[in-house]
């Protein structure tokens, strides 16, 4: 049986995902611009040399156009692979090479380093589907990075990447959720 905070967050990443599906081509390829942007200006400002980030789904923030920067600026990229014991694996990829992963997610195509490859990375951007004013991340209910980000001892500052408007006041939390040190939306750069 599922708790009320489960049920809460249910139905509120089902209103979330709903209106990511109703946004327009145009109002996508803006934010894609302005995402891209931003994500090269924490990378930057983080003197970022090995970023873990992940391959975004059709009706996430595309975060493929900042993946082609980071290849042809030399900045290394590591991208989550899905297992199906809950953890992540990690792989170097080129950010366009992929297959379709556990739950029809895009996932990298490249030889699995294992869940601690992570450890050695700079920055971590992220998928949510919303964040509150205090960092608390509510992702989208596997609890991939939840884990991820609660098992490592030392962690590089964690970034999610979501829409303006999926800022909060609050997301409900339950006891295996992590926060994150910020978010970059369309217009800007929040660090907690």
């Amino acid at each position: 049986m599922l708790s009320s905070t489960s049920n809460i967050k249910r139905a509120l990443r089902t209103e979330l995902r709903e209106r990511r599906r109703n946004l327009t081509a145009t109002e996508r390829d803006g934010a894609t611009e302005a995402f891209t942007a931003n994500l090269i200006a924490l990378t930057t400002s983080k003197s970022a040399r090995r970023v873990a980030c992940y391959l975004s789904a059709q009706n996430e923030p595309n975060t493929r156009p900042f993946l082609n920067w980071a290849a042809a600026n030399g900045v290394e990229t590591l991208f989550p692979i899905s297992r199906e014991d809950g953890l992540l694996d990690w792989a170097h990829g080129d950010g366009s090479t992929e297959i379709t992963g556990l739950f029809g997610m895009p996932e990298a195509v490249g030889e699995p380093l294992g869940p601690i490859a992570i450890n050695d990375v700079d920055l971590i951007i992220v998928p949510a589907a919303a964040v509150d004013e205090t960092g608390m991340r509510m992702g989208w209910g596997r609890g991939y990075f939840d884990k991820t980000l609660g098992s490592m001892q030392k962690c590089p500052p964690v970034y999610a990447v979501i829409y303006d408007d999926e800022l909060l006041d609050a997301v409900p939390r339950e006891v295996h959720d992590q926060p994150v040190d910020g978010v970059v939306t369309p217009t800007r750069i929040l660090t907690f």
